[in-house]
């Protein structure tokens, strides 16, 4: 991948192409694209609304963490991964997450919702986060079930609701550290980054 962008810009359409344009149709350079922390805040990070939504997804990563469930790997997506201030007018609300996690048995399950709630309620960690958070177990077998599961979100997120166009989205590790892009965020007051672009600042 050198000389490209981790994460592509925007299509025409304002979202992120499905598959990285120049690939073949078979090409395993597509959606989701895979970055750090950092290669998200440097992406998406070109507004003081975006970049309050950023600080709260990290705030949410490290409550993961606190809860033992750094092991693991979250998708992005939601209208922050889109072009929304140009087509809809307005700043994204929050960010969508899923994180895909060891959970362990029904007794580990249940201490970790009652030791890190918002976690595991969506409204909740939209509420103290402006992130639309949900977990799922990667330590089940993968049966027809969760095969089901995976594809749900897969095609729920690939596909944009109001119009059905085939989008892309991001895949972050959640054993990255995250100390370089809140360093990244603390600095934009000083030196505020002037696009929407996958440019480093």
């Amino acid at each position: 991948m050198s000389g490209t962008a981790i994460i592509p810009d925007w299509n025409v359409f304002g979202i992120l192409p499905p598959i990285r344009p120049g690939s073949t149709a078979i090409a395993r350079e597509r959606s989701p694209y895979r970055a750090t922390p950092l290669d998200l805040c440097r992406r998406f990070g070109h507004t003081p609304d975006r970049r309050r939504i950023l600080q709260g997804l990290i705030a949410l990563r490290a409550e993961l963490a606190a809860a033992g469930l750094a092991n693991g790997f979250q998708w992005i997506n939601g209208s922050f991964a889109e072009d929304c201030e140009s087509s809809r007018g307005r700043s994204p609300g929050d960010v969508d997450v899923v994180s895909f996690v060891p959970l362990g048995d029904a007794t580990r399950q249940r201490q970790l919702i009652a030791s890190h709630r918002v976690l595991f309620y969506p409204q909740e960690a939209k509420a103290r986060f402006q992130v639309d958070h949900y977990v799922i177990a990667t330590d089940v077998a993968f049966d027809a079930e969760q095969a089901r599961s995976v594809a749900y979100w897969y095609s729920l997120w690939s596909h944009r609701r109001e119009d059905q166009r085939w989008k892309g989205f991001v895949e972050m590790s959640l054993s990255d550290d995250d100390v370089d892009a809140v360093g990244w965020l603390a600095r934009q007051d000083h030196d505020p980054p002037t696009g929407g672009t996958s440019d480093e600042h």
